[in-house]
């Protein structure tokens, strides 16, 4: 069978690498025009994700990619006194395996496993889709496919053209990541000041020359903005943060030069299914639980491995395969979802209240000993959400 996916970052190329492996004919487009290697922004693998690139033999290779954050540094807005977070602590507490890995290193190395074995056209996009699998591209010849999987992101145009407009859940906040000079020298350390309804930090990792500028912000009201508008995105940034000192001018400066800038809401996609006809949706363009805090890198390897596994089991009959896929990782995605509401409330405080709590509580997690940290921040279940997720054996049940 011919497949086609769009979008070659995570779920696409993991989704392309299981796919191969059970037999199918696969063909990756993405839009940009090469692999992206300005290192994006910083992102995290948990144990089930973890499980399944230790499957693909890639373990190794992403540990070694890592970023190496060991401790962040908060200072609450116009105090001179930081508390410290000992990551490696609160990470343990979310879940048993973890590994943060810029993204563009993670989408490099998964590109390597495929590229000798699937076929990448870098470049073009998908205009249209027909019923029986018929594809018009923007630059390419139409081409036929058996079926079509869109692994394009939040605003996926797949998505666009085969479900229309979707239900979507702001969080209430935005955020922002610029490639900037590592003027600090930062490796192990991420730094950062914390006010209400807004965070501003910096950091790097063992193996980059440069650093990543993070800004996080909850403005009183949705915004307007056209998302392919990066000049509006920046004034909207620098509106957010200019009344702050110490670094953070020097940050909104970088911000404003960087040749790489990403701006995007903290916002959830609420669709009930991801599938219609010979069409499907895996990762952030199905199940997006919110950028940077809900797990979707995570989320989407593990949906991208499942697709992929449903699929074969129903030996391509996707008529089969599709429903399967949509219960095998519901709970996993509602989950995610709030999980997502739960850390954007956490992460974005909205009085001085839950800010002082905030810093408290950083300071807690790292005076108190670890088993406890686990107990507290377990309670209820939803931060230990990761560890409850076991991805299906496909590989034993298809005899490979």
């Amino acid at each position: 069978m011919d497949v086609l996916i769009s979008g070659a970052s995570v779920a696409g190329p993991t989704l392309a690498y299981w796919l191969h492996r059970y037999g199918f004919r696969v063909t990756v487009v993405e839009r940009a025009p090469a692999l992206r290697k300005a290192g994006g922004h910083a992102v995290d693998l948990f144990a089930p994700a973890l499980d399944i690139v230790e499957r693909m033999g890639l373990v190794d290779q992403v540990q070694d990619r890592r970023t190496g954050t060991e401790r962040i540094v908060v200072r609450r807005e116009g105090a001179r006194r930081s508390a410290t977070i000992d990551v490696g602590r609160l990470m343990g507490a979310i879940s048993r395996r973890h590994v943060e890995i810029m993204r563009d290193d993670l989408g490099e190395i998964l590109h390597s496993a495929t590229a000798d074995d699937v076929e990448y056209v870098f470049g073009d996009s998908v205009a249209s889709i027909s019923a029986d699998g018929g594809v018009t591209f923007e630059r390419g010849p139409p081409r036929r496919f058996d079926l079509v999987i869109g692994a394009d992101g939040l605003h996926s145009t797949v998505r666009r053209l085969v479900f229309g407009t979707a239900a979507t859940r702001w969080l209430g906040a935005y955020l922002a990541v610029a490639s900037i000079p590592n003027d600090r020298e930062l490796r192990d350390t991420m730094e950062g000041v914390i006010g209400v309804d807004r965070l501003a930090g910096t950091y790097s990792a063992r193996h980059m020359p440069d650093a990543r500028a993070l800004f996080l912000f909850r403005p009183a009201a949705e915004l307007s903005y056209d998302h392919r508008d990066v000049a509006a995105q920046r004034r909207l940034l620098r509106a957010a943060f200019a009344d702050l000192d110490g670094e953070v001018p020097r940050l909104l400066d970088e911000a404003e030069r960087s040749d790489a800038f990403y701006f995007d809401s903290v916002t959830q996609l609420l669709l009930g299914d991801w599938c219609r006809g010979r069409v499907a949706l895996v990762g952030d363009a199905g199940y997006c639980p919110g950028p940077a805090v809900g797990g979707s890198t995570s989320l989407a390897v593990v949906g991208a491995f499942t697709l992929a596994g449903e699929l074969a089991l129903a030996r391509g009959d996707h008529a089969v395969a599709f429903p399967a896929y949509e219960r095998e990782l519901g709970d996993y995605v509602r989950g995610s979802r709030a999980f997502a509401v739960t850390m954007a409330n956490r992460l974005v405080p909205r009085s001085r209240a839950q800010l002082g709590a905030l810093i408290a509580g950083a300071r807690l997690l790292t005076a108190v000993p670890a088993p406890l940290v686990r107990a507290m921040t377990r309670r209820g279940g939803r931060l230990g959400l990761h560890d409850t997720v076991r991805p299906v054996d496909y590989p034993a049940l298809l005899g490979a």
